[in-house]
Parts: structure tokens; sequence; C-alpha cells
């Protein structure tokens, strides 16, 4: 089990874009967590005054955010444990479904599960459920991992990739 602690000490997002709120169950090669929606959330904040009911639908963005950060912390484990050399980074998604609108009071249980590892790269899958609904799919996404010094446009033409 990851502690609220170590998801921050594993990802680099704080408030508000820190969208993982507790870490269920982890394994060599999945990761289950959840993810509390409330109207607290400063996405609600720019409603107006007669908001409708599909107002406070979870932004889709987040919620993709939000299973991803998961994925994240899954490749994190994978890769060893966090390294402030190297920077993750999400590439393609590919199959990706949203079945229905998530709203606040709801809690979303991400689960990843590795689909494949080749060096420093990885590819998960998984999806998104609250209770037994499911809320998203997402067929395939890409994570790579790749030393500071390769993301630096002054030494782009100077390291090798």
């Amino acid at each position: 089990m990851i502690t609220s602690a170590g998801i921050r000490a594993m990802l680099p997002h704080r408030y508000p874009m820190l969208l993982v709120d507790r870490v269920l169950s982890t394994s060599d090669d999945d990761i289950r967590s959840v993810k509390a929606v409330t109207l607290n959330e400063p996405w609600y904040a720019r409603l107006g005054a007669q908001p409708s009911e599909a107002d406070f639908a979870y932004p889709r963005f987040l919620l993709v955010e939000s299973w991803t950060q998961t994925a994240g912390l899954l490749a994190t484990r994978l890769a060893g444990g966090p390294d402030p050399d190297q920077t993750m980074l999400f590439g393609s998604m590919r199959d990706v479904e949203f079945h229905r609108q998530v709203f606040p009071g709801e809690v979303v249980e991400h689960h990843v599960r590795l689909q494949r590892a080749v060096n420093d790269t990885v590819i998960f899958e998984g999806s998104s459920r609250v209770g037994d609904e499911p809320v998203l799919t997402i067929g395939a996404i890409t994570v790579a991992f790749r030393r500071e010094e390769q993301l630096d446009p002054e030494n782009a033409g100077a390291v090798s990739a």
C-alpha cells in the first residue's frame, strides 16, 4: 500500500492537480487507487449562479489525468522509485472510451495494469469505475522515462537518444 505521503513522494503534482487520494493495492503489474470527487474542487468555483446539473460533471480531462497519475505511481514503482534526474513522459493513448459522467459525491476507483515494459518505456491499460459502473476504459497508454539532459533544448543536439 502507498500512503498519501508516498503518493506525494512519487509524483510531482500538488494541490489542486494531485488527483489520487489513496492507493488501495499495488503489485508488480497492477495498481488500484481512488479519487473522491467533491464540490470543494477549484474547477467548480467558476460555475455561475444557476448552474445546471450537467455543469457539475467532473471534467473528462481530469478523469484521464487522475487515471494517468495512478499509472505514474505504478511506473515509478516499476522503475525502482523516484529518480530526480528522470522525467516521466506520457505519450500516446489509444482506445479511450468514456462510459458515463462522474459527479461530486462519487468515488472513482482506477485500475491500471502493466501491458508491456521495454527498457525505460512501459505500456499500461485499464479502467475506472464508480461502484459497479464503468466510467472510463483506456486500451493503452505509453509512459517513458528520460533523463533531464535529454529534454533540455540547449543540449538537444549534443545528447544522443
